[in-house]
């Protein structure tokens, strides 16, 4: 097959999610030796349309062709038979089975009737060595980072020999060197023949790595363009119908005299982090920046009592948080966290069950939860935190990625914080998603409250705070604020290029 014939094509593929129209007459081509980057906001049809690519979900009409054949995809199995495989946002691991049983799943290697585990240990060193990812094989896959975990899908993926992959927002959860290293083997892949499905927020990755992009919105194709004739600006204007002018909020000034909010002093988790100080005042939003594993979200769960320190404190208004979760959140103390499947959300449950589920006790009255006040406080909670959704009532897993993660602000509202612990709030979600939520934070910081925001994404941390801390290996290295506060002094410090452009922390 030549690199310029198509292994899959979608003619008028059209799919309903209830009243949601989540794809409308969509026809693309994807072919051999090529890269095709999908991109649009949340709800745009992106992901429907890479599971209807890999079987994983069955399109209501329009035809898939492979090798120019109509061909009925009926399960994840039968794609992957076929060669066409994917890697979801949402993890599909065994997090009992190590690393090693994990990417050989499904292609254990024999020895007549026995599974040879030699031979299994080998290809998966082999698979690893040839992704660029470091990882024991040994260890079980629920005690890995979420940056971690996503390698190890990632490298189970490419270890199938597929002619189609599916990467369904691949880099949202690996620091930036590991994006660049995934690039690398995304560019390779294709050299190989192989047809690369990218779907991805992050725009300036996708003008790195791709050679066609088609952007969708509201469910329609809007364009599908080589990728050299556009630009950051041009593909949100295809996105949205306008361009990212004004993405981060006017964040208003600290008052010289604003009390302080959270004190932190001498902070130490052993293999975490070590003697980690600063303070925070009302009113002001500090960024914690550095590389995945420099123990940042570590830090911020030992602030919000998820882990007990070994030494030093962290105290709000003066009162320790080290007496737990709900403790914390007494102390009128909210995080959002990391991964809002994981550590956020009831997936399974409604809008308004997950918007009040810390705070029941306040709902309560004679004979049990008093419902009426509960929806009345979701619904003005959800409101305020621009949650679009048809009734609370809704399973938070319907939402898009970027409603999803406006619920956990509507719960942090809810708890009326003093201090908000936001730990990448925008992971996974659009621009017009995160222009939402930037104005979420910002008005948290305007109100008068302390805002400690954790993220990977360098423009954002720089765009939002008014000072930024920078961790490496568990210490802080660097704090920037004023003129100093620059891209470059940011990942000098986290990758310790150069120590005399830091300063030491106050």
């Amino acid at each position: 097959m030549s690199r310029t014939e198509a292994v899959v094509a979608v003619e008028l593929l059209d799919k309903r999610f209830g009243a949601t129209h989540a794809l409308k007459a969509v026809s693309a081509e994807f072919r051999a030796g090529s890269v095709h980057a999908l991109v649009g906001e949340n709800g745009a049809g992106k992901s429907t349309l890479g599971k209807a690519l890999v079987g994983a979900l069955s399109p209501d009409s329009g035809t898939i062709l492979l090798d120019g054949e109509p061909v009925e995809l009926r399960s994840p199995g039968d794609a992957m038979r076929r060669g066409l495989v994917g890697v979801a946002q949402e993890l599909s691991l065994l997090p009992r089975r190590s690393v090693v049983d994990n990417l050989v799943l499904g292609m254990e290697h024999r020895v007549g009737p026995f599974v040879s585990d030699r031979a299994n240990r080998r290809f998966a060193s082999e698979l690893l060595a040839r992704s660029g990812f470091e990882l024991d094989l040994d260890r079980l896959v629920g005690e890995l980072t979420v940056a971690d975990q996503q390698k190890v899908e990632i490298a189970r993926a490419l270890g199938r020999d597929a002619r189609l992959v599916v990467l369904d927002e691949p880099t949202a959860r690996l620091s930036s060197h590991e994006a660049m290293a995934l690039r690398a083997i995304v560019t390779d892949l294709a050299a190989q023949g192989t047809a690369v499905v990218y779907v991805s927020h992050f725009l300036d990755e996708v003008l790195a790595v791709a050679d066609t992009i088609t952007v969708l919105r509201d469910g329609s194709l809007v364009q599908s363009t080589p990728a050299d004739e556009q630009n950051h600006d041009s593909l949100v204007r295809a996105m949205t119908g306008r361009t990212l002018d004004g993405i981060f909020p006017t964040v208003e000034p600290v008052a010289p005299d604003a009390p302080v909010v959270l004190a932190v002093e001498g902070l130490t988790r052993p293999g975490e982090f070590e003697d980690i100080s600063f303070e925070l005042r009302a009113g002001e939003i500090v960024g914690l920046a550095g590389l995945v594993g420099s123990g940042r979200s570590e830090v911020a769960h030992s602030i919000f009592g998820a882990s007990r320190p070994t030494a030093g404190t962290a105290t709000v208004d003066g009162r320790t948080t080290s007496g737990g979760i709900g403790h914390a959140l007494g102390q009128r103390v909210s995080l959002i966290p990391e991964s809002r499947r994981d550590q956020g959300l009831v997936v399974g449950r409604s809008v308004r069950e997950n918007t009040t589920l810390p705070f029941l006790r306040r709902f309560r009255s004679a004979v049990g939860i008093d419902r009426r006040s509960e929806r009345s406080a979701a619904t003005n909670a959800c409101a305020q935190a621009d949650v679009k959704t048809e009734s609370i009532e809704h399973h938070v897993g319907s939402l898009s990625g970027g409603n999803q993660q406006k619920v956990l602000f509507a719960r942090a509202m809810l708890a009326d914080p003093t201090l908000l612990i936001a730990d990448e709030p925008t992971r996974g979600v659009d621009v017009g998603a995160k222009r939402a939520i930037y104005g979420l934070i910002a008005d948290f910081a305007a109100s008068g409250r302390a805002v400690l925001l954790i993220s990977s994404e360098i423009e954002e941390v720089l765009g939002l705070s008014h000072r930024v801390l920078v961790m490496k290996e568990g210490r802080i290295v660097g704090e920037f604020a004023g003129e100093r506060l620059t891209e470059t002094n940011v990942i000098q410090a986290a990758f310790g290029v150069d120590a005399r452009t830091t300063e030491p922390p106050a």
